[in-house]
């Protein structure tokens, strides 16, 4: 059994997969692990949360990618936030960002009294597997690390973040050729509240979407 040691980005999916996946934040790859059979460190595994980003060493076997890694241990550093919404109208400020035939994600900053606090972007849809943006997000298909340690219109780190798909999960097409996601600072108090009133997401609750990946 190999071992890698490193700091790790927590996607847990959704409760249908039976697997966390760690995104490696040095080397930029991605893990899939085991989320049960730890006995007594099942509570501390269980108690991780999509955002977390964990100081970690894994075990397993790199040339067999049929066998997920094992979590030899862990310790969390940080998190960020994350909260999600799916089958939902865009914020006219996404709306507002997108173009036609954009390939690249763009961004816009959001002010609260005057101090910039948060930051909108698009995401095409283009480059994602299916074209689905929530379930990209939530296996850690969405490259985006470097957003989650440093706004780059603030130049702040991000505490929280939303992502809303205008379609639901298994949609067969797409309203909206993107997905959405919204990061805010520590100083975004009110515009965080705005957002989780308008969207009903009560702060600390669980609202990854409801489905089964292996049947779309």
């Amino acid at each position: 059994m190999d071992e890698r040691t490193g700091v790790f980005r927590v996607y847990r999916v959704v409760e249908a997969v039976p697997h966390i996946n760690l995104f490696d934040t040095d080397a930029t790859r991605l893990y899939t692990v085991y989320q049960s059979g730890y006995g007594e460190r099942q509570p501390a595994v269980d108690d991780l949360r999509t955002g977390d980003l964990v100081e970690a060493t894994l075990g397993g076997d790199p040339d067999d990618s049929e066998e997920a890694w094992s979590l030899l241990s862990f310790e969390r550093r940080d998190c960020v936030a994350m909260d999600f919404v799916v089958d939902a109208e865009v914020p006219e400020v996404a709306a507002d960002l997108w173009e036609p035939g954009l390939e690249r994600p763009a961004s816009a900053v959001l002010e609260e009294d005057g101090e910039p606090v948060a930051e909108c972007f698009v995401q095409p849809r283009a480059p994602l597997p299916g074209g689905a943006f929530v379930p990209s997000v939530l296996t850690g298909l969405v490259p985006m690390e470097s957003l989650l340690t440093e706004l780059p219109g603030i130049g702040e780190p991000p505490t929280d973040a939303l992502f809303l798909d205008p379609d639901a999960p298994d949609a067969d097409s797409y309203s909206r050729p993107y997905g959405v996601a919204v990061l805010f600072t520590a100083g975004a108090e009110d515009l965080l509240t705005e957002f989780r009133e308008r969207y009903d997401l009560p702060a600390d609750a669980d609202n990854r979407p409801e489905y089964d990946p292996y049947g779309l």
